[in-house]
């Protein structure tokens, strides 16, 4: 009877578990890998829903220089079109999975107009999102200095 009990709980586990819980590491590695790319053309196209949708609460952005910004900067910046972008695209993208832990790494080439001018320039860059009840969340960016 015990034996009975513990295999219907671990049953209605297995159905109460949300999806994503179930997928294999090539499944997460693709999601990870379409959702930053997903929030590469938010940024290029200052689309807020977007990116507020795909950066967790508490977002960490470290550039280069040591600066740092949250969500609500990133998100102000895309509302005030603070960049008007022609380029924000990504190449060479690799992303690596642990659990439910994803890193994304890829070169980055920007070319945007803002207060200060045109800007054209590529960096590396470093993605972490994580796992979590509602799905793959961008958690902390770490961007190297503009390469020449």
């Amino acid at each position: 009877m015990n034996q009975l009990i513990l295999k219907l709980a671990l049953a209605c586990l297995a159905v109460a578990l949300p999806p994503f819980a179930l997928a294999s590491p090539a499944e997460d590695k693709a999601t990870v890998a379409a959702l930053d790319t997903e929030y590469q053309a938010a940024v290029k196209n200052n689309d807020t829903a977007t990116m507020d949708r795909i950066l967790a609460d508490d977002f960490v952005l470290v550039t280069g220089k040591g600066k740092t910004f949250t969500k609500a900067d990133l998100l102000k910046s895309a509302r005030d079109k603070d960049q008007i972008y022609e380029h924000q695209e990504d190449t060479g993208q690799t992303v690596r999975v642990w659990g439910d832990t994803a890193v994304v790494t890829a070169l980055l080439w920007l070319k945007y107009t803002n207060k200060d001018g045109a800007q054209d320039y590529k960096l590396w860059f470093s993605d972490t999102y994580v796992r979590t009840k509602g799905g793959w969340r961008y958690v902390f960016g770490q961007a190297s200095m503009r390469l020449p």
